[in-house]
């Protein structure tokens, strides 16, 4: 039997934390989670997970990659047969050509993808643009790498488009990366070839660097998706990453992946060589298994997704919460101005009056402040529940 000990613990290790790491916030997204974790009773909209389990012939490709031993490390920039894979995918939907050799590198989910080349790309005091509202991971990377984030308002009225006027507006000498987001999480906008087109131009006479998120790809309803990197001259000057969590319904696997100039994934491999190595190898072999011969399963939950956004869309305008049309992603943002409460108290009392969780807009930036970020990757079931507790709730209001 050991002693026990009585343990004397310091009240706070908070002098030791770097500045810059206690200045940052924790998630807005997480709060909400977690507030709703473990309660039964709460339908919850707050999470960008899809509510599918990963198709079974591609778990059942890493239960036998384990039966057969394979849990050795692989190649630091990933299988080549998976990266093979993936860039034979991107070639044939959206005519990208990348060497799997030097221009593919296999990541740990889509997130290490967007740290790695921020960590790759920025020196101090170099500012990264950002449109928003946006996924709010990025501001926080850039400013641990010692960049300034600088946001990007998009609005309702254009669909969330970035436009070249207010892209010129913030562009400064400084200026070095612009990070993209589209499709988009929150808004679900989507930029075409002719939204790119001028976007480009800019671009390439302000010699920016882009690193392009485009984990939503595969999730467009009516058009389909248009990558920045396949617009003239951006091939090169374009990061792309991207993943299988939300097409495969993978999330927990956490399998991205980042392709570009082979200069920049060089730098961007060398900074994963010390850091985690290599991603889990029976995760690399079910995303071979997902990309090879999961499409059949991704279209059927594409087009149940689309069933829940014209669900969710007539939904939220029925209740008086006007609703700009997503057309891609999983995500509805809805107005909730007219209430006169701001995102974050009318987040906070659906939770507990109405017992619907959803995420206050503004953790997503400039121009999300009077929006709720709402995930409609759950049932029709709970979607339609959700709906009416929020209408009830608006008219108590």
């Amino acid at each position: 039997m050991i002693e026990s000990k009585q343990v004397q613990q310091v009240k706070s290790m908070r002098g030791y934390l770097a500045p810059l790491v206690q200045e940052i916030p924790p998630s807005g997204i997480r709060k909400f989670f977690d507030l709703v974790s473990g309660s039964k009773d709460i339908i919850s909209l707050g999470v960008g997970e899809p509510d599918f389990h990963t198709p079974w012939h591609v778990r059942e490709s890493c239960v036998y990659s384990l039966e057969r031993g394979n849990t050795k490390y692989t190649p630091n920039a990933g299988l080549l047969e998976l990266r093979e894979a993936i860039a034979e995918y991107l070639y044939e939907s959206f005519r990208l050509l990348y060497e799997p050799s030097d221009e593919v590198m296999v990541t740990v989910g889509g997130s290490e993808a967007i740290d790695l080349a921020l960590r790759a790309l920025i020196a101090p005091g170099d500012e990264i643009l950002i449109p928003e509202p946006t996924y709010i991971s990025y501001s926080p990377i850039a400013r641990i790498g010692g960049g300034i984030p600088v946001g990007i308002e998009t609005f309702a009225k254009d669909q969330f488009k970035l436009k070249p006027e207010a892209l010129k507006a913030v562009i400064t000498p400084r200026s070095k990366v612009l990070i993209l987001c589209y499709p988009s999480n929150p808004t679900g906008g989507i930029m075409t070839y002719e939204d790119w087109l001028p976007i480009a131009k800019i671009v390439e006479e302000n010699d920016l660097i882009v690193i392009s998120d485009e984990i939503y790809a595969e999730l467009t309803y009516e058009q389909k998706h248009v990558s920045f990197a396949s617009m003239p001259g951006m091939r090169d000057r374009t990061i792309l990453v991207s993943g299988f969590s939300k097409a495969f319904a993978m999330t927990g696997w956490r399998m991205g992946y980042a392709c570009g100039h082979q200069d920049l994934i060089s730098a961007m491999l060398k900074i994963h060589q010390y850091t985690v190595m290599c991603a889990p190898s029976m995760a690399q072999v079910a995303a071979l298994e997902a990309l090879t011969n999961g499409m059949e399963e991704k279209d059927k939950m594409v087009e149940s997704y689309n069933q829940r956004r014209r669900l969710v869309v007539h939904g939220f305008r029925e209740i008086g919460l006007p609703c700009h049309e997503p057309q891609g992603a999983f995500y509805a943002f809805p107005s909730i101005q007219s209430t006169g409460l701001t995102s974050e108290e009318f987040a906070q009392r659906l939770l507990y009056e109405a017992k619907v969780a959803a995420v206050p807009g503004q953790v997503f930036g400039l121009g999300g402040e009077g929006f709720i970020r709402c995930s409609y990757a759950t049932s029709v079931n709970q979607l339609t529940e959700a709906i009416d507790r929020i209408g009830n709730f608006i008219k108590k209001l």
